[in-house]
């Protein structure tokens, strides 16, 4: 894999990886609830749910930095699916929560997709 690809990858790890700290550990604390744009209120009433998601985003991110990092063909492979994945997961979270998550999310994934696809 290029030096490109295999840093758009790592990077949308990072995003994940975040994307963990602040659903699993930092959900009710101010910045976090202006990210998402909630409430205290909504935010203490769903923290269990936002770990949940944040565990998640976590499996994703792990499977990336294994893309990055195993060996072909089961790198590259893993690669294509994490990120197909969370290009998914972006869609689904633009139609159903917030349009903004198109560009945080499913475009840089996409991107990171062409690069990983484009290196083999």
């Amino acid at each position: 894999m290029t030096i490109a690809a295999t840093a758009a990858l790592l990077l949308i790890a990072a995003l994940h990886a975040y994307i963990l700290v602040l659903e699993m550990l930092l959900w009710t604390a101010p910045r976090t609830r202006a990210v998402f744009g909630t409430t205290a209120e909504f935010a203490a009433s769903t923290r269990a749910m936002a770990a949940n998601q944040g565990l998640y985003n976590g499996f994703l991110a792990a499977g990336l930095v294994w893309g990055a990092f195993a060996p072909d063909p089961v790198g590259f492979q893993a690669s294509v699916f994490f990120l197909a994945c969370v290009v998914v997961a972006g869609l689904f979270g633009a139609a159903t929560a917030s349009r903004r998550i198109v560009f945080v999310q499913t475009v840089p994934a996409a991107v990171a997709l062409v690069l990983v696809l484009a290196a083999h």
